[in-house]
């Protein structure tokens, strides 16, 4: 399901109805955040947003989006709520601060990686509150929010769900129905991400590996191009590491935290976290060399040979 293109509506004009019949409201605006309030404002949606450090939010009413003071502003009027925050605490703020002003038909799409106990606490706050909530996890990094290309992980009651698929298909190119309770989202989103931070480190250290026995680094990646273990993740990640250059993407502790909350999902049904350990240990001292706020590709410093 790829995101459909707007007919002709002006997306700053908030007055009536935009061309999807939706008025969406994106809470939290980091790298994620920004980028799924860009590619809803591009397909036409009536966009409001709201973050907590304002100066992120005041560029988005240049870009046609309504600017609220307070997430209860923000939601006062949405019909659709999608949260973008960075942690279960954070969604629970958000949650308790505008319980009384989500509109009784809205749908609040939780799209934070917040793992299996931070869900479960959501799910219960919301239904004290008398919200309707679904999860609509979100797979993919800073490029594909921006273009509207992430892969959408949805669980949930599936009413609400297709109620609330006209934007799900505006910011992913696919939805992936996880199950029908909240939370089998966040379970397929803990492996899917496990598997992006084995992958980034794998590649990490068979570059700074192929470097430390002398021969050039892109050399690796010519060798598996095209062949069975071929990732075109590997590729992306390479480059920047080849570069040395990490702009973020998907920032370092951001994994570093979700891989706290895979590590206890695991831990909790039985799975060894023998690798995850591994990764721990060194996506933590790439942070600790002050890599934390760059790329997840920077975990090549945990490996490199010339380390000061």
């Amino acid at each position: 399901m790829t995101g459909s293109q707007a007919e002709s509506t002006d997306p700053s004009d908030t007055t009536g109805a935009p061309a999807h019949g939706t008025r969406v409201t994106v809470l939290g605006l980091g790298i994620m955040g920004q980028g799924v309030a860009d590619t809803l404002l591009r397909e036409g949606f009536a966009v409001t947003v709201w973050n907590r450090s304002a100066q992120k939010a005041t560029p988005f009413a240049e870009k046609g989006a309504t600017v609220a003071s307070s997430p209860s502003e923000a939601v006062e009027k949405a019909e659709v709520v999608v949260s973008v925050l960075f942690d279960a605490d954070s969604v629970l703020g958000v949650l308790d601060e505008v319980a009384d002003a989500v509109p009784a038909d809205a749908v609040w799409v939780q799209a934070s990686t917040i793992g299996l106990e931070g869900t479960a606490r959501v799910v219960d706050r919301a239904k004290a509150q008398g919200v309707a909530l679904i999860e609509a996890m979100m797979l993919g990094t800073k490029a594909p929010a921006e273009t509207g290309k992430l892969v959408m992980l949805a669980a949930g009651d599936a009413g609400l769900i297709a109620k609330a698929q006209p934007v799900l298909d505006a910011m992913g190119s696919k939805t992936v129905l996880a199950g029908p309770a909240v939370g089998n989202g966040t379970a397929l989103k803990l492996a899917a991400n496990a598997w992006i931070a084995s992958i980034t480190a794998a590649t990490a250290q068979s570059i700074a590996l192929t470097q430390a026995l002398g021969l050039d680094g892109d050399l690796f990646l010519q060798a598996i191009d095209g062949g069975a273990s071929d990732s075109p993740y590997a590729h992306t990640k390479g480059k920047s590491i080849l570069d040395r250059e990490f702009p973020a993407s998907f920032a370092l502790d951001g994994l570093r935290k979700d891989l706290g909350l895979i590590t206890e999902a695991a831990s909790g049904s039985g799975v060894a976290t023998t690798l995850l350990d591994a990764l721990r240990a060194a996506y933590a001292d790439a942070s600790e060399q002050g890599h934390g706020g760059d790329d997840i590709a920077s975990v090549y410093e945990a490996f490199t040979a010339d380390r000061a």
